[in-house]
């Protein structure tokens, strides 16, 4: 078994990686994917925190557009989280693993509150940690809680999935077959460049903490394995030396 470099990471998973082909909802042959990578982390002995978005049940910017308030569009997008957090938590635990939700919404009947050090307490007992409700405030995307969520917990590096992409690029590269990839960059590049890592806001808390980010496709075999162990794949963004 390889060793893993990283002891304690946080992933966070697009709302969209859940959705496999279909434009929205939950499909299960890929959650049961997703459920397998972790698992096969897990197996390491690496501290586990999630971070799940919730764009494949609600988009409060669309929302937003459409003329509903932003604030009750991206409470409403917390609330999707959760559906999402509950959903990753139970095939999680059909694979024999111990999980805790915690929500930055007050949600007791199906999740435990965000408490900083319960959750640090849970990750040193060897349980996965799932992060629901984002920050719990509004105007605060699912990118910036899991930035927040990964300092809080002291994670050695941020696990980035992105749907159907493998690192970060020059361009969009499923609009422009010119762009390449970065195998390494530093926070200021990705910020100076607008390279649409993560918002700002999550990008600026990385930098500012020296939290490295490792961007890649969660599809790609052992992707998720290879990262923890350290192995070259998708793109590395870290803090000038």
């Amino acid at each position: 078994m390889p060793e893993a470099k990283y002891k304690r990471v946080l992933l966070k998973l697009s709302g969209e990686a859940l959705r496999g082909e279909h434009e929205y909802g939950i499909d299960t042959p890929t959650l049961e994917k997703i459920a397998g990578h972790i698992k096969a982390a897990r197996d390491l002995g690496v501290g586990i925190g999630i971070v799940v978005g919730g764009g494949n049940i609600w988009r409060g910017a669309q929302a937003e557009r459409d003329g509903m308030d932003r604030v009750t569009a991206d409470y409403a997008g917390m609330l999707a989280t959760v559906i999402n957090a509950l959903a990753l938590q139970d095939i999680l635990e059909r694979k024999g693993i111990e999980v805790r939700t915690l929500s930055a919404l007050d949600i007791r009947q199906v999740a435990e509150p965000f408490i900083r050090r319960r959750a640090i307490r849970h990750l040193e007992k060897g349980r996965v940690v799932i992060f629901a409700g984002g920050t719990g405030n509004p105007y605060m995307t699912a990118d910036t809680a899991a930035a927040l969520r990964a300092i809080e917990i002291g994670a050695q590096v941020l696990l980035m999935t992105k749907n159907k992409v493998d690192g970060i690029y020059t361009a969009d590269p499923r609009k422009d077959p010119s762009a390449t990839r970065y195998d390494r960059i530093t926070h200021l590049e990705a910020l100076n460049k607008r390279l649409g890592v993560m918002d700002t806001t999550a990008l600026s808390l990385c930098l500012d903490n020296k939290l490295p980010i490792i961007v890649f496709d969660l599809d790609a075999p052992n992707s998720m394995q290879k990262a923890i162990c350290g192995e070259s794949i998708g793109t590395l963004v870290e803090s000038e030396n």
